[in-house]
């Protein structure tokens, strides 16, 4: 299993980014896919999760509204478009599969400063 996360950076305020997550070795199609972050000196948390094929997704209270979590079984590629961030969305985000045991990307660095 390999998830690779990408899209992540600098952002004002306000902004926008957009997370992807590319995976590979496993039937993506099959799986529940998760964002989550960590803060620095915080624990790790779940933001945002989607259905195998969709058609559910839950978000953490402190994102509703703002992000959204969608996915692309023809491209084993799962998004998370964040809107109106704040400096508290600052943190590393990864994606995330269980598939039998937990399987981690390496991490996007998000930054939300003026």
């Amino acid at each position: 299993v390999q998830l690779v996360e990408s899209g992540g950076g600098l952002v004002q305020p306000g902004g926008s980014l957009r997370l992807s997550c590319a995976a590979s070795g496993f039937t993506f199609s099959r799986y529940a896919m998760s964002w989550y972050r960590q803060a620095p000196g915080k624990e790790r948390e779940l933001v945002a999760t989607i259905t195998s094929a969709g058609g559910s997704t839950n978000y953490a209270d402190s994102v509703k509204g703002r992000f959204t979590i969608s996915r692309d079984n023809a491209k084993n590629t799962v998004i998370l478009q964040m809107n109106s961030l704040k400096p508290e969305d600052t943190a590393v985000y990864y994606c995330y599969v269980h598939k039998r045991v937990g399987y981690w990307g390496q991490g996007t660095q998000v930054t939300v400063s003026s």
